[in-house]
């Protein structure tokens, strides 16, 4: 097959929706199909052509940005280029531009994938609601069209006032994951670097925007360290995210509770993220709303226990595998029961990497994405 992917941000942008449809690009290539994606130029640094791992990357110039969007102008015309080049179209949301993809794709004869990887979830604020409101509609559109649609998972499509009208074209399909085997030793040794060894730790990562629910955990960390003294909350992203600035929000928590939390920053190398996992004693993932979230399996991979929360998609990796917990969500008092449960008795919750693996098998995953595409293409 002939595969152009659409998405707002790709390589090297580093979230989860990024790295999603990374990994289908670069594992459909080494099945011998030919993938194109075609995003934004996010920095002005990157080049318009690219090819990273196999998978030729075209980059559109911007002319600012809506929120978490970009606008780019010479969109239309490269969509309409590519589209007829290539069998099928695959467009990754929550995107502004979703319903212009799939109606000028079919203006080409080209059928047209939804993967969508969550809601779009705004923070409080005028602007920010009728963003969501506009770019909600937006997208219902192009599910409208859509002859099909890919979700992460039955428990969050059926949850989703978003999805669930679709649901008859909607194939539930989990993200692709994959993390370097981690090295004990290595671990071990960032520990005592960072002046760790011997205390327990909670990991958390990702972006610090309102919808991973990190002023919870941060509420939470008083309990915790008076069951447990010395604990320490390491996070590893960004707390600085250009669309959002909920970490100035958070910052009176922050500094209550600063003795007892690591930052280090965004880790893009994948040995250095196992690493992080595997020195963590539980993982955090205090979530409001999160249609998935790659870094709780990611996590078990790598030998450490998950404390989510109760929520739609969230809650599947716990369920499935039974390598930790669920707690109330927005409950700070009930998540640090939670995390106490986890740290007082890990042993109960872990789970061998094969055992994860046989829920969360990347060769199943990507065998899904490529006989769905397979049936679309032309």
């Amino acid at each position: 097959m002939r595969v152009l992917m659409v998405l707002t941000y790709y390589y090297p942008h580093w979230t989860g929706l990024t790295t999603h449809p990374q990994w289908v690009a670069e594992s459909l290539v080494q099945r011998g199909h030919q993938v194109t994606v075609l995003t934004s130029r996010f920095r002005p640094d990157l080049a318009l052509r690219d090819r990273h791992n196999g998978v030729d990357i075209v980059r559109l110039p911007t002319i600012g940005r809506l929120s978490r969007g970009v606008l780019m102008p010479s969109f239309p015309a490269a969509l309409l280029r590519l589209a007829r080049e290539h069998d099928v179209v695959q467009i990754n949301t929550p995107m502004l531009e979703a319903p212009l993809v799939v109606w000028l794709a079919e203006r080409v004869g080209r059928r047209t994938l939804v993967t969508h990887h969550g809601d779009l979830v705004m923070p409080a604020g005028l602007f920010n609601q009728f963003v969501e409101f506009t770019v909600t509609a937006l997208m219902r559109q192009a599910l409208r069209w859509a002859p099909a649609i890919s979700s992460y998972s039955r428990d969050y499509a059926e949850n989703s006032s978003f999805l669930r009208p679709f649901l008859e074209k909607i194939t539930c399909i989990y993200p692709p994951i994959q993390i370097p085997e981690p090295d004990p030793e290595q671990a071990l040794a960032w520990r005592r670097e960072l002046g760790l060894e011997g205390r327990r730790l909670v990991g958390f990562a990702g972006r610090w925007v309102e919808e991973k629910g990190f002023d919870f955990l941060l509420q939470a960390i008083p309990r915790v360290v008076e069951q447990i003294p010395g604990t320490r909350f390491v996070f590893a992203g960004e707390k600085n995210v250009v669309y959002e600035q909920f970490y100035a929000r958070c910052r009176h928590l922050v500094e209550q509770n600063e003795e007892h939390l690591v930052f280090l920053g965004l880790l893009t190398d994948r040995k250095k993220l196992a690493s992080f996992y595997h020195m963590c004693d539980v993982f955090a993932l205090p979530s409001r709303t999160d249609c998935f979230a790659m870094v709780q399996v990611e996590a078990m991979l790598c030998g450490t226990p998950v404390v989510a929360t109760d929520i739609p998609g969230a809650r599947v990796a716990v369920r499935e595998t039974g390598m930790g917990l669920l707690v109330r969500p927005q409950d700070p008092e009930a998540l640090a029961e939670g995390l106490l449960e986890v740290l007082k008795a890990p042993e109960r919750y872990r789970r061998t990497p094969e055992e994860i693996r046989r829920v969360f098998s990347l060769e199943r995953t990507i065998t899904q994405y490529e006989q769905l595409l397979q049936r679309l293409a032309v």
